[in-house]
């Protein structure tokens, strides 16, 4: 029975941020500095959202983001770690780009419209959560 109980999850694996990291540790050799590659970033982000960890994977995702802009799954995914870390003014400002650059990427229509609704600026919201509502096949009833 082991008496390092921080280093197991609730559910008695290995924690997500530690399992991502153990994956190469033996790359280079006993010893051998390992600079991680943006795709094991990548992945580490995604093991650290999965768990919750929301403020971790936004710095995680942050450097993905700087270091492939053009991409929108982390972007997205940065937003939503924004999101959830209550880091709304963040999380708006990614998901403007998104939809500048993807004007019909539904999610992130729905995600602003929930953030600045969050934000208390149900006002503004309001257009962008009838978009999303749009994408998504659904229609306000006639009345």
């Amino acid at each position: 029975m082991t008496t390092d109980f921080n280093g197991y999850t609730p559910n008695d694996g290995v924690a997500p941020d530690r399992w991502a990291s153990a994956l190469h540790l033996f790359d280079n050799g006993p010893g051998a500095p390992r600079e991680e590659t943006t795709a094991e970033r990548w992945e580490r982000a995604r093991l650290l959202f999965e768990a919750k960890d929301y403020a971790g994977a936004a710095r995680l995702l942050a450097a993905v983001v700087d270091e492939v802009p053009e991409q929108t799954g982390p972007r997205l995914l940065l937003a939503r770690a924004y999101y959830h870390s209550a880091q709304l003014g963040r999380a708006e400002e990614q998901l403007r780009i998104v939809v500048e650059r993807d004007p019909v990427e539904h999610y992130a229509h729905l995600m602003l419209g929930r953030t600045l609704e969050r934000q208390g600026r149900a006002q503004e919201a309001e257009p962008w959560l009838r978009m999303a509502a749009a994408f998504a096949g659904e229609f306000p009833a006639d009345d």
